[in-house]
């Protein structure tokens, strides 16, 4: 299989996963682009073991994480105040005060149903795009969704309570 072939069929599961983790669309492309250009020189060493859009998401996975400690290393006030001026507190205030809630109920779920609950709501990936991610089926993906769903509105129920 050839790079170009591995590209089309995986290139925008790749960017979608990227843009989840990142939240950004420029950063997204280009540890998109990098994903596939190691993927390109390490295609040779590719066993199979699992599926390519499984092995892509791994490199891409790792890429993130050194985009990560680079910009934590590079990181200043000049940059936290760049982010600050863009959007008023208010906005960032009302505008996450319901999201920060589901997600903080999210992190008391089991590491799938975290993973993908994440997914599908902040990554917006399709089940069958998850359940290539994680290696496992698109009803696997439904079923862990739909159980967590019910954990949340549970959780959200009793705190009304």
């Amino acid at each position: 299989m050839h790079i170009e072939e591995i590209y089309k069929a995986n290139g925008k599961l790749v960017y979608k996963y990227l843009l989840c983790l990142s939240h950004n669309e420029s950063i997204a492309e280009e540890l998109t682009q990098e994903t596939f250009y190691i993927a390109m020189k390490k295609i040779n060493s590719f066993q199979g073991k699992c599926k390519v859009s499984v092995w892509l998401c791994q490199i891409a996975k790792f890429l993130w994480y050194g985009y990560l400690k680079k910009l934590k290393q590079t990181i200043n006030i000049d940059t936290i105040e760049n982010i600050a001026n863009e959007v008023s507190i208010e906005e960032i205030i009302i505008g996450n005060e319901e999201k920060e809630e589901m997600f903080k109920n999210m992190m008391k779920l089991d590491n799938n149903s975290k993973a993908v609950m994440y997914l599908r709501v902040r990554g917006e990936l399709s089940f069958k795009e998850i359940g290539i991610i994680l290696n496992k089926s698109e009803n696997w993906a439904k079923n862990i969704f739909y159980r967590g769903k019910n954990k949340l509105k549970e959780e959200i129920v009793y705190e009304e309570d």
